[in-house]
């Protein structure tokens, strides 16, 4: 039973940030960070949401935010690559080749409707190429390209637009006009709503056993200083969020006095739509235990009933520590990669004391064959004589002399002989 559950807490932990994640890829964003977090009862608990991406840093030189500029890249000679024209909000376009002013631009509203096309008047042959519309937005990180190619012809007929499967070609007659299309309606491009109403922050509360679609809302933080409170924890200073959270990008949440009635899951959204961010951060709370208070002390009893006389030392403070159950998990997750790595060891020795025995074996087989082949072989101009068949030995008593011993191993040898000279004349 005791292996069952160590098993199944190495499971969780291996795959609960799998699962997490994988929950969470909905219309709610994408979930960023997830924690389990376990204090005591009557406790402040502090769940960390840091985000400097949704501090906005209000540069009054918007132009220095958002830029599309086009590029040109010729074949010949040797790929070259040229900037055609740049722009920004709140300046005017830039034509880098003097050839190109007055003939080469893109619409001035470009930044208000999305619309940053090409346009090329009076099409020359040195116009031929790919050409890439490129759209940044620095403070978002935000990066778009759009390639075309322009094929130029002088004849009406091979006039055409068609897409090779990589970009879309413009075959265009010499000395006509072309539009290149780049169209971005997208409101990260344009002038959209105000600043302050663009990023959104807020928490919701899931209770133990509720689906996350019933979670409750505690908080919706603006970046225009606007806040709503859901509920009356705000206002009991039980739960609390800095009120500069948008300027140092701090959403932490506090929460003071644990209850057993404030376990639950815990998630933070950060929304900022005009960059398109959308984060989640979930943290698991779990209230444990009350701390063990301080032993009572029985009263002293003072000789002559005379009262201590008080001193100025100061009592230093008492350090409890605490150790958090998710402390566990870690130390499980090191157990199972110290059994497996045990295991895999294991294994290895066994199959190396194995293949040692085969290998022992094959060779006592190989000298066993070899000597007795070389037994039987002529090698050298020698003859390996060898008495095949030996006559029964009649055991002696012990008490036998030692010439008549000598004797018989003497006829033996002759009879040996005689024998092996028989065969050779055969």
């Amino acid at each position: 039973m005791h292996i069952d559950m160590l098993l199944l807490q190495i499971l969780a932990v291996v795959l609960l940030p799998g699962a997490w994640s994988q929950s969470s890829i909905n219309t709610l964003g994408v979930v960023v960070e997830a924690k389990n977090i376990t204090l005591p009862m009557g406790s402040k608990a502090a769940l960390p949401c840091h985000s400097p991406r949704m501090v906005w840093t209000r540069d009054r030189l918007k132009d220095r935010q958002r830029v599309v500029h086009w590029d040109l890249v010729r074949t010949t000679p040797e790929y070259s690559v040229e900037r055609v024209l740049d722009m920004s909000p709140g300046a005017r376009q830039r034509v880098y080749n003097g050839f190109n002013k007055g003939r080469i631009s893109i619409p001035d509203s470009a930044f208000n409707d999305g619309n940053f096309s090409l346009i090329i008047n009076n099409v020359v042959a040195t116009d031929k190429g790919v050409y890439t519309c490129n759209l940044h937005h620095h403070y978002c990180q935000i990066h778009q390209s759009i390639q075309i190619q322009v094929n130029v012809t002088k004849s009406a007929r091979r006039e055409k637009r068609y897409w090779d499967g990589e970009k879309t070609v413009f075959v265009v007659l010499l000395g006509s006009s072309v539009v290149l299309p780049c169209v971005n309606r997208r409101p990260l491009w344009r002038e959209g709503l105000q600043e302050d109403q663009q990023q959104v922050a807020h928490w919701d509360f899931q209770p133990p056993g509720v689906r996350p679609d019933r979670a409750d809302r505690l908080v919706d933080l603006y970046a225009s200083g606007e806040r709503r409170d859901y509920g009356p924890l705000f206002s009991q200073s039980k739960m609390s969020v800095a009120e500069d959270a948008f300027t140092l990008g701090d959403f932490s949440l506090y929460i003071s006095d644990l209850k057993p009635v404030d376990k639950g899951l815990y998630s933070c959204h950060l929304h900022h739509h005009y960059c398109g961010l959308h984060e989640r951060r979930i943290f698991r709370l779990s209230v444990g235990p009350p701390l063990p208070s301080d032993a009572t002390t029985a009263p002293r009893i003072f000789q002559n009933d005379e009262p201590e006389q008080r001193t100025e030392e100061v009592e230093s403070p008492r350090v409890v520590n605490v150790f958090l159950p998710e402390h566990r998990s870690y130390f499980v997750q090191h157990l199972g990669y110290f059994l497996a790595t045990f295991f895999l060891l294991a294994f290895i020795a066994v199959a190396v004391i194995l293949l040692t025995r085969r290998r022992k074996k094959r060779g006592l087989d190989y000298e066993l064959r070899r000597s007795v082949d070389q037994g039987n072989v002529i090698s050298g101009g020698e003859i390996a004589l060898e008495c095949t068949e030996m006559r029964t030995y009649n055991q002696d008593t012990l008490n036998s002399d030692y010439k008549n011993n000598l004797l018989k191993e003497r006829g033996m040898g002759k009879d040996c002989n005689k024998d092996f000279d028989g065969k050779m004349w055969k």
